[in-house]
């Protein structure tokens, strides 16, 4: 059976920002062909859950990644590092189990795939599928 990673707040895991999730019917019927591995790049970069939402300033993931944008929360923290090490844990995940397909939630800051999120941009310039819902 084929594996992908999954956007945890969309299998309802109480993981997004607010101490919610994010339940998504469509995502979970499409999970039965799959062994899937829950993630969530912010509690993985070391946010904790709740935390305030952030945004991207400057750019989009991309531009997070090559340094031209940051990841700001409500408070006016920077978290950048925090996302960009969550990133590369979900990543390492990919790699470790040699996964090419990525569901993410959209609109994430991470996961977005539209708006491209930081976790989103990483696995896309490492050749992973990425399907946003």
């Amino acid at each position: 059976m084929k594996k992908c990673l999954i956007s945890s707040c969309l299998i309802g895991l109480c993981t997004r920002y607010d101490g919610q999730s994010k339940p998504n019917e469509r995502c979970l019927k499409y999970l039965d062909d799959f062994i899937y591995i829950p993630v969530c790049p912010e509690q993985l970069g070391g946010l904790p859950t709740p935390r305030p939402p952030a945004e991207l300033r400057g750019g989009d993931g991309m531009d997070v990644l090559t340094g031209f944008a940051s990841v700001i929360n409500k408070d006016d923290q920077d978290v950048t590092q925090q996302f960009l090490a969550g990133a590369e844990a979900v990543l390492k995940i990919a790699r470790d189990q040699n996964i090419r397909l990525a569901l993410l939630k959209a609109k994430s800051p991470s996961c977005g795939v539209k708006q491209l999120g930081v976790t989103a941009a990483l696995l896309e310039t490492n050749g992973i599928k990425l399907v946003e819902f």
